[in-house]
């Protein structure tokens, strides 16, 4: 009886999404995954990666933000001429066209510029001098420079041999190349915006952070400390902060003034942001673990609660550089920012105040205006992108 009643075990074989013994729970998790019609668990990069990619603005604005810290990181080479170089026969002088066939209607490989001369001063009016063509050409000889401050060199990407001059943007009421100006001026008008925001933003999660934590008199202090600090508008901050500078001050000096203004007047709004997610990461059973264990409260801060707002850091930083860059343009635009003969995009703008130079030299107003809204809108784009593809509630597991 017991041995009618006793079936022999067979074993059951494997099916397609199956995993074979002894391949480890990751083939174990995508196999039941399979069985169960659900998607593979993914990393959170590949999750990520995949999320940004549905946005090809945000790429596009990325791109374009490579590319130009590209230009400002090798703005000495890429450069015809130096920020400081004045040529005395060209003020006001427009932007040259690049030629690639001769009057004879010969086509040439080589693109050139024909020389100019002035034939109105009244209204600074240049005339080609079609016997005078001037071929580009590449890793020419001219103005020494450091590259990244490093490399001493004085070759640039192109230009003209002499007396020729090569001006694609024209060039400004002294004579300096625009174009030239506008490279070296990337330099200080795009780096505000990355070294401020990692001044305020460490000022802000570390202040945030202990205020959310400890809560108490410090929340208090540091919190009404914000509010005071946020209730002064800005730009009036930013100009008073300023004028607590001499004025003479060099352009070294100047930048690091800026920076340290931006920085100052940025910590605020973000440190109000992180203490109220601290305080809701602070429930959390890993901290409640974390303080079993013993371990300092400053390091729990910096441990295990602020890497858990990095995801919100990533996109305010992202969204908040074009803010820095408009500050330092408007104290450059003011002339209390950086000073001549330096180059920033700000005083370059300066220079179109006038109705002369916006109905006769509109060059002056488009090219820094041009690459300033150019910038911000990439930044805008890019950190909407960051913001999608790192929202928690869009990427959460498997499935997004």
């Amino acid at each position: 009886m017991t041995e009618s009643l006793a079936k022999p075990v067979v074993p059951v074989p494997a099916g397609p999404g199956a995993a074979a013994p002894g391949t480890g729970r990751g083939h174990d998790a995508i196999a039941m995954a399979d069985a169960f019609g659900a998607a593979p668990p993914q990393s959170p990069g590949r999750i990520f990666w995949r999320q940004i990619q549905k946005s090809p603005v945000a790429i596009a604005g990325g791109a374009v933000l490579l590319l130009f810290y590209a230009c400002a990181a090798l703005a000495p080479f890429l450069a015809p001429y130096s920020q400081e170089q004045m040529d005395r026969q060209g003020y006001f002088h427009p932007p040259q066209r690049l030629h690639w066939r001769d009057d004879a209607g010969k086509f040439h490989l080589t693109p050139f510029v024909y020389g100019t001369q002035l034939d109105d001063p009244g209204a600074f009016h240049y005339a080609d001098v079609r016997s005078q063509p001037f071929p580009l050409r590449a890793f020419v000889h001219g103005a020494p420079y450091r590259l990244l401050g490093v490399i001493r060199s004085d070759r640039h990407l192109f230009g003209v041999a002499a007396p020729g001059r090569v001006y694609l943007l024209g060039t400004d009421s002294f004579g300096r190349d625009v174009l030239s100006r506008l490279l070296y001026g990337s330099q200080i008008s795009l780096t505000v915006g990355i070294v401020g925001i990692a001044i305020s933003f460490t000022i802000g999660l570390l202040l945030g952070g202990i205020s959310g934590y400890f809560g108490g008199t410090i929340d208090t202090v540091i919190m009404r400390a914000t509010e005071l600090l946020l209730s002064i508008p800005s730009l009036y901050l930013i100009i008073a902060l300023r004028a607590v500078f001499p004025i003479d001050l060099p352009s070294q000096q100047v930048y690091l003034g800026i920076v340290v203004i931006l920085a100052f007047i940025g910590w605020a709004g973000l440190a109000r942001v992180i203490r109220g997610l601290v305080l809701s990461i602070k429930r959390n059973e890993f901290v409640t673990a974390a303080e079993a264990l013993g371990m300092s409260r400053l390091r729990i801060i910096a441990r295990h609660i602020l890497p858990n707002t990095l995801t919100f850091v990533i996109v305010a930083a992202t969204i908040s550089v074009p803010g820095y860059i408009l500050g330092e343009v408007v104290l450059s635009f003011l002339g209390v920012g950086v000073q001549e003969p330096s180059a920033s995009w700000g005083n370059m703008l300066n220079q179109a105040r006038g109705v002369r130079a916006l109905t006769s030299f509109p060059w002056l107003l488009y090219v820094p205006g041009a690459a300033i809204f150019l910038t911000v809108m990439a930044f805008n784009f890019l950190g909407d992108g960051l913001r999608d593809a790192l929202d928690p509630r869009r990427v959460s597991g498997g499935k997004s």
